[in-house]
């Protein structure tokens, strides 16, 4: 191993390791409320689940938009390390950016039931799920915001703080929500509509730890991020927007997916939704890793393209792949040696009345064992490219793998070979492997290329 890709390791590794926490802890607080809700019982878990995934959708996408940022201040920062001023005009109009956002997510999601009911779900569920969506909508901007700070420290090599302020939220999300559900101190049992609201107040907390160390701390001081945020750029924003928006879609047309495959879970039974919510929600906290890893590489990319290194760019790209790759494998393992200890973490596994849950929550883990390489690699493999401001061939890569091939054979084996959740896991499998194989050919044709 050549001392240039022992130095790329390290500083892979120091970047990622508080981006990949950081998203541990966001997804732990998705994690806690469904565990909390499983406390209450299957049917309220399933209309959780619902809701839960209405947001998501909105969040991904805005995701995409906001988290364009750390492409554009990479490069910027890799060119020109010094560029205070261009730092802030792009930070600003992401924060324009969320709020843009927010508004139109908002009003549709007022909306829940009737979509939910529109998309065949159970009206039940679907109202009971409204409750939840209604309360856990607010929290959508300031997770755009903290998104935004996110991708800003990540950018100037100093993550760590993020990590802190998630960890502190994960443990304020756990109580509030805990007696909002469940009652406590003179507060009534708020069930569903307590697990929005602690959630909602988990976001908010999160960005304003963060807007507080950006004001407070000398070394984020000195971008004046805030001042004058009321000024437009019209010239930035659109350059935010024309990389963000494919980086949004890609990430929606992913989301969706996934959520179409709660819907379809809908359609079979309530055990099928409530296990396909536990199974999800445990390959997303393996995902976490490659996520942050995928930011990481977007970063170090992104610098060494800005400061025109060929060599430093695949040797980012590449060193990155190999490491969440692996570390992929080993999560694959652990899914498949213990899987009814990782359900119990969200249900009685010992209660016969659970039994049938359970026993399709560990199917479904069986077939996310196998497709834990290729969900790590075309995570990776996007950031990769991001780094290089290439977002339309993925974004295409997503519409074909994920709609296409993967819902297609997903309700192909579930409803019409008689594999019900089984045959729709499959399908996310299969939709996911070929998309990790069009990112890394797309890579290893920008780097034969010149990677320009």
């Amino acid at each position: 191993m050549s001392p240039a890709t022992r130095s790329e390791i390290r500083a892979t590794l120091a970047l990622a390791a508080p981006l990949v926490l950081t998203n541990l802890a966001q997804a732990a607080i998705n994690a806690t409320d469904v565990a909390l809700l499983g406390l209450v019982g299957p049917a309220t878990l399933a209309a959780g689940a619902l809701g839960v995934n209405l947001i998501t959708a909105c969040l991904f996408f805005g995701t995409g938009v906001v988290t364009a940022a750390s492409p554009m201040l990479s490069r910027t920062l890799g060119a020109r390390p010094n560029s205070v001023r261009e730092v802030r005009r792009t930070v600003r109009q992401a924060l324009w950016s969320a709020f843009v956002l927010a508004v139109p997510f908002w009003l549709i999601l007022w909306h829940a039931a009737a979509i939910l009911i529109a998309l065949g779900q159970d009206p039940a569920l679907s109202r009971a799920a409204q409750g939840f969506v209604r309360a856990t909508m607010w929290g959508l901007l300031p997770a755009y915001g903290f998104l935004v700070l996110r991708s800003f420290m990540a950018a100037v090599g100093r993550p760590g703080w993020t990590l802190g302020i998630a960890a502190l939220a994960i443990l304020a999300n756990a109580g509030i929500n805990a007696v909002l559900i469940f009652g406590a101190f003179g507060i009534p049992a708020l069930g569903l509509v307590g697990a929005g609201i602690g959630s909602a107040i988990a976001n908010l907390l999160m960005f304003g730890g963060l807007a507080t160390v950006v004001l407070v701390d000398r070394r984020f001081r000195r971008y004046h991020l805030f001042g004058r945020w009321w000024r437009s750029d019209w010239p930035r924003f659109g350059q935010l927007w024309r990389l963000g928006l494919p980086i949004a879609i890609t990430l929606a047309l992913e989301v969706t997916v996934f959520n179409a495959a709660v819907f379809l879970m809908g359609l079979l039974s309530t055990a099928s939704l409530a296990a396909h919510a536990i199974a999800i929600q445990i390959a997303a906290l393996c995902f976490m890793v490659p996520l942050g890893m995928a930011q990481a590489v977007t970063v170090r990319v992104g610098l060494a393209s800005g400061r025109g290194d060929r060599a430093g760019v695949a040797r980012a790209g590449w060193t990155t792949f190999v490491l969440t790759t692996g570390f992929m494998c080993l999560m694959a393992a652990v899914l498949l040696a213990i899987p009814r200890l990782l359900v119990s973490a969200f249900l009685d596994v010992n209660d016969p009345a659970n039994a049938q849950v359970v026993a399709l929550a560990v199917s479904f883990l069986a077939i996310a064992a196998l497709f834990q390489v290729v969900d790590g690699a075309q995570a990776v493999g996007a950031g990769m490219l991001r780094g290089l401001h290439d977002t339309a061939w993925p974004m295409a890569f997503a519409l074909v793998g994920y709609w296409v091939i993967g819902l297609g054979v997903g309700v192909w084996l579930g409803f019409y070979r008689g594999m019900a959740g089984m045959g729709v896991w499959i399908g996310l499998a299969s939709g996911l492997a070929v998309v990790s194989v069009l990112m890394m050919v797309r890579w290893s044709q920008r780097e034969r290329l010149g990677l320009s």
